[in-house]
C-alpha cells in the first residue's frame, strides 16, 4: 500500500474536558498518513484517481474547528473516518497534538494516534 503523508495541519477547535478549553480554544495540530494505491493515478496522471490531499486537509481541518469533544481520541475519530470516505482510502493514521494541554508540569506535546481501516 501505496502513502500519502500530510503533517502539521493546524486549526483552532474547542475541544477538552474543562470549561476553559471550551470557552478559550487552543490549536490543535494533525498529521495524517493515508494508505491507498496510488498507481492508477500515476499511470494515466490523473487526479481523480487518488486522493486529492488539498480537499482532505480542508475537511479535517472543518473537524477540528466543528463539534466540541471532550478527548482527543474522540477528535482522532472523527478525523479517521472523515479521510476512510475518500474513494481509494483504504487506511488512515491519525496523530493529533494538543501542544496547549492543561498539564501542570513543562512539556513539549501531547498526542494520541490512531490507524483505522476499511476492513
Amino acid at each position: 500500500m501505496d502513502r500519502v503523508a500530510l503533517r502539521g495541519l493546524k486549526a483552532r477547535g474547542h475541544h477538552g474536558v474543562f470549561p476553559r478549553e471550551r470557552e478559550e480554544g487552543q490549536t490543535f495540530i494533525v498529521d495524517l498518513v493515508l494508505g491507498l494505491d496510488t498507481r492508477p493515478a500515476a499511470a494515466d496522471d490523473d487526479l481523480t484517481k487518488t486522493a486529492h490531499y488539498g480537499i482532505v486537509a480542508e475537511e479535517v481541518v472543518a473537524v477540528v474547528q466543528g463539534e466540541a469533544v471532550n478527548l482527543i481520541e474522540t477528535l482522532a475519530e472523527r478525523i479517521a473516518q472523515t479521510c476512510l470516505k475518500h474513494d481509494g482510502v483504504e487506511e488512515v493514521e491519525v496523530c493529533v497534538h494538543k501542544p496547549d494541554a492543561p498539564i501542570t508540569v513543562p512539556f513539549d506535546d501531547v498526542t494520541v494516534t490512531i490507524t483505522r481501516s476499511r476492513v
